[in-house]
């Protein structure tokens, strides 16, 4: 996601660099726009854009091995677009030094909608601050929605995965029945768009990377129980957990589907 990313914000007139702990040679064009050197990239560094994987990412990149917020003399704006715990977020806030805004900026969309510069952002924090950098959504996304204070934008975009999340093993599993019963994959996705089934994943099943994926550590898939466990990190302490926990095992469970 953060290639893209890059790319918008450069071909909208930002001097926007990438900080990443794989080599720069693997990002092609953008190779001399990247660093794994955490020093230089925070050399005259305001404003930090995350969208690391996890809560362990995110504090290598804010405090640990890469630690930008020590290093980034000038930095005055964290913005988190990884979507993890609210509660981690809240706990984030607290942490930062007070001359320095955190705006927690999840996205929507996957690669393709990075890749095509229509992102959808939930956003939470100071108003003032979100005008002051809402040029560079612009550059990024089309869809923005202020939440609230800090922490809302990420309660919102972990409420949304876990339906996405639903939406994905489901679609699946439907998929699979559908096999087993003869209908032809593309009939039945056409008629979902068309009808009560409709969902993000069967509408664009032959566009989103994942569609079709099993589970790995390493992929979207994974993500999206990350996504789930973050939500049930921050629900309320009465609820009841266990269609979010059934939902997980079937994620866990899904194999990589051919076409």
């Amino acid at each position: 996601m953060g290639a893209p990313m890059l790319r918008a914000l450069r071909d909208a007139g930002f001097d926007a660099r990438g900080l990443d702990v794989r080599a720069p040679a693997e990002f092609g064009d953008l190779a001399d726009l990247i660093t794994n050197d955490a020093g230089a990239f925070s050399d005259r560094l305001t404003t930090l854009i995350s969208v690391v994987r996890d809560v362990p990412q995110t504090e290598d990149v804010l405090w640990g091995a890469q630690n930008v917020v020590g290093k980034a003399q000038e930095l005055d704006t964290v913005i988190v677009s990884s979507t993890l715990s609210p509660r981690f977020i809240r706990s984030a806030q607290e942490r930062l030094p007070p001359n320095i805004a955190l705006i927690d900026a999840p996205m929507s969309g996957a690669q393709v909608a990075a890749e095509n510069r229509s992102l959808t952002f939930m956003l939470g924090g100071s108003a003032e601050v979100l005008d002051k950098i809402q040029p560079l959504f612009d550059a990024m996304g089309a869809t923005f929605f202020r939440m609230g204070a800090t922490g809302a934008g990420m309660q919102a975009k972990v409420l949304n995965n876990l339906l996405a999340a639903s939406h994905t093993a489901m679609t699946r599993l439907v998929l699979n029945w559908a096999d087993d019963a003869g209908l032809a994959e593309r009939d039945l996705l056409d008629l979902i768009n068309a009808s009560s089934g409709q969902n993000w994943l069967a509408s664009g099943f032959d566009e989103i990377e994942f569609a079709r994926d099993g589970l790995a550590d390493d992929n979207s898939i994974g993500i999206l129980v990350k996504d789930v466990k973050s939500a049930l990190d921050a629900a309320p302490k009465t609820a009841d957990l266990s269609l979010p926990h059934a939902l997980i095992t079937a994620l866990e469970h899904l194999k990589p589907r051919q076409k």
